[in-house]
């Protein structure tokens, strides 16, 4: 069985390694010469939009995924014309355009922050007599880990923050006053089998994960399988999708959904009885799914930019890393590492030696 990635980042590479005891098999397609997964299988060297190796693509994979949600919609749908594609363009589509997210995921009772749409100058400056400030202003499509945001924080804001992204289609948020952030990771089979893994809550910084924790037997974990199991289900989805929110005074509000494997996720390598990896190739094939059951307490921490000497981390008791054969780089995870432990009290010093660790090499 052979499995075609759209991307070729350490999200694809994690994928193949979870597929290779499986006895799978993977094929890339990506445009840089150097995407870190592409030792694991073949490597179609192009553009997304090249249609001649988008059709190999098709001919040679039984079944195609992709690792990031900015893949072009319509790539998607021209290789679900010619094989299966999961998760669906349409998870696709509607992932990537902030707009169409906020929308879809108000229809399904899923509350989300205020927002107003903003496709000029004159609609930012109304839009903030609605919204009010702190805000946010973000660029419909193109934004990830921080990039495509500015924080507004007054009137004197707009029009610097107008020129940063360029004019772009974008959306104004209000400010959510949370109290914490967390995510659900769910999956979904073709033959529509559903499992939860239990919430992360997250820290980010600078728009880029830092620090994710799980919480087993969390108060907020029912209204999460709720809110993931509606997206779910609207959607026909199959695969891992990753629900990231807010939980303010017991209740939450969704942030964004990533129809993919997440890095919120990342702990349940070591940390569950079966990775979001494996579980999204077992969905994607239509295998039962594995239990996603945490193994006792589990923190998984990013490296941003740089990463320490592995022996740093490895003499951490319980630690497992995970490098991602990325060049450092300003901005760029470049690997990760968790911890686990039997209880809470027991964990807390090891995640504390990998924050250090993880903030030495931090230069984003």
């Amino acid at each position: 069985m052979k499995v075609g990635i759209l991307g070729g980042g350490q999200l694809a590479r994690m994928i193949a390694l979870a597929g290779y005891p499986l006895g799978l098999n993977f094929i890339f397609l990506d445009p840089s010469v150097s995407a870190c997964a592409t030792t694991l299988g073949r490597h179609l060297h192009g553009d997304y939009h090249d249609e001649y190796l988008l059709a190999e693509l098709a001919k040679r994979a039984d079944v195609v995924t992709y690792e990031f949600e900015n893949v072009p919609a319509n790539v998607a749908e021209f290789l679900a014309a010619r094989t299966q594609v999961y998760p669906s363009p349409k998870a696709l589509q509607i992932a990537q355009d902030r707009l169409l997210e906020k929308e879809f995921l108000n229809e399904l009772g899923i509350p989300t922050a205020s927002y107003a749409t903003v496709d000029s100058w004159e609609s930012l400056q109304s839009a903030m007599e609605t919204i009010g400030y702190p805000a946010i202003l973000k660029t419909r499509t193109q934004g990830y880990d921080g990039r495509g945001q500015s924080v507004l924080k007054s009137a004197a804001d707009l029009k610097a923050s107008w020129q940063k992204l360029n004019g772009l289609p974008s959306i104004a948020e209000g400010f959510v006053n949370f109290n914490r952030e967390v995510s659900i990771v769910a999956v979904r089979s073709v033959s529509g089998e559903l499992a939860f893994y239990p919430l992360s809550e997250n820290v980010h910084r600078g728009g880029i994960l830092r620090l994710s924790e799980s919480r087993e037997n969390d108060v907020m974990q029912a209204k999460a399988e709720d809110y993931a199991t509606r997206l779910m289900t609207a959607l026909e989805y199959v695969g891992v999708l990753a629900l990231e929110l807010f939980e303010v005074d017991g209740e939450l509000v969704a942030n964004e959904f990533a129809p993919r494997v997440h890095n919120s996720g990342h702990w349940t390598i070591e940390g569950a009885e079966t990775s979001q990896f494996e579980n999204h190739l077992r969905a994607i094939l239509d295998l039962s799914l594995g239990s996603t059951a945490a193994i006792g307490k589990v923190a998984m921490v990013n490296f941003i930019g740089g990463k320490p000497e592995s022996e740093q981390v490895l003499k951490i008791q319980n630690a497992h890393l995970h490098l991602y054969a990325k060049a450092s780089r300003k901005g760029r995870k470049v690997a990760h590492a968790t911890v686990h432990a039997a209880t809470t009290e027991e964990l807390e010093p090891l995640k504390k030696r990998l924050i250090m660790l993880a903030n030495d090499v931090d230069d984003s």
